[in-house]
């Protein structure tokens, strides 16, 4: 007998919480159906163990983010569109799984040793490959710097995107799509090409003259 679809997320969303807070090891089943007001043997009738929760919460972040991250890199997008589209699709994830996402950045590395979880290794490299494809395609089109390190920037931009879930709350002050903005102004002025003028105007020499 399988539990009501409504029922299922919700506690998933409350495992995650608790997943997230405490961290994958030192979370029990006990902490989770406490968390949740219900009995912990009770638990068991939705769920085999919390490694399952985990692989469930893990794979419908996942699933989703990668459902959007396709449709964005089928689009035909230049390369800057491209990456604004990824960047904004982060962010819009961490406001829909903000806690999935935690978990995934403090646990993934120790449970892609495990055989159950081995997608989670599969998924970073999916992942670095789609990034450094479009910066490399940014950089031949002349889109991007010649002289920018596309493996520096994709860690960069990697990383400083998703340790957002430590600190973003949904319903905040901004949005994701304005914290996606805020953000993009301030890598790509790092990264966009900038023109001749533009150039010239920040040499030293020249503003002296």
């Amino acid at each position: 007998m399988s539990a009501a679809p409504e029922r299922r997320h919700e506690l998933l969303a409350t495992a995650a919480e608790v997943f997230a807070a405490q961290g994958y090891n030192a979370t029990t089943v006990r902490r989770i159906a406490d968390a949740a007001g219900i009995l912990a043997g009770s638990l068991y009738y939705h769920f085999d163990s919390k490694e399952s929760m985990l692989d469930e919460i893990l794979t419908g972040f996942l699933d989703e983010l990668w459902g959007r991250y396709d449709a964005v890199l089928a689009a035909g997008l230049g390369p800057r569109e491209t990456i604004e589209a990824l960047v904004t699709e982060s962010f819009r994830e961490i406001d829909r799984h903000r806690a999935a996402v935690a978990i995934y950045q403090k646990e993934s590395r120790q449970l892609r040793e495990q055989p159950r979880f081995g997608y989670l290794d599969d998924s970073q490299q999916r992942f670095e490959r789609a990034w450094l494809r479009t910066l490399e395609r940014g950089v031949a089109a002349g889109v991007f710097r010649a002289d920018l390190d596309v493996r520096l920037t994709y860690r960069f931009v990697r990383d400083t995107v998703w340790v957002a879930a430590s600190w973003y709350r949904p319903g905040g002050q901004h949005s994701p799509e304005e914290i996606a903005r805020q953000y993009l102004s301030m890598v790509l002025e790092g990264v966009a090409l900038r023109t001749r003028h533009e150039r010239r105007d920040t040499n030293p020499v020249t503003r002296t003259q």
